[in-house]
């Protein structure tokens, strides 16, 4: 799909989801599929995967559907290669969302993280946590 509006959502509203479909996180990923180009890198999607994996979640979820998750998501994402550096974020792991939102030129990013949230606007891009999303984006 081609949408002219394009987002990013961290790994961890995307592991919220995962593992609590009826979630606010959940519902994000739905709105957000339906109306964006959700915007992924390599290095997003590793991420999401490593997390999603662990053994911890288990008990959440079995892995197997945490598995198909992943697929679904890869297959209903946009990967754009991410070749700059940035380095604006308090969490160093945290900048790979910035500049995948930079490259894909982004409309917004979703997070509940307050060292990404704490950027709001970030170059323009606003950060807003999933709640802000679902009642205050059209």
């Amino acid at each position: 799909m081609n949408f002219a509006r394009r987002i990013v959502l961290d790994t961890g509203i995307l592991v919220s989801a995962a593992i609590r479909p009826q979630s606010i996180p959940a519902l994000t990923l739905e709105k957000a599929l339906l109306q964006f180009e959700v915007c992924v890198c390599h290095a997003t999607l590793q991420e999401l995967e490593t997390v999603l994996r662990r053994s911890k979640f288990d008990h959440y979820l079995p892995a197997t559907q945490r598995e198909v998750f992943i697929a679904g998501f890869r297959d209903h994402a946009t990967l754009f290669d991410v070749t700059q550096a940035v380095s604006d974020c308090p969490d160093p792991k945290d900048n790979i969302f910035l500049a995948l939102a930079d490259t894909a030129m982004a409309e917004l990013i979703i997070s509940s993280d307050p060292h990404l949230t704490n950027l709001h606007p970030w170059r323009g891009i606003p950060i807003m946590p999933p709640s802000a999303f679902l009642v205050g984006i059209r």
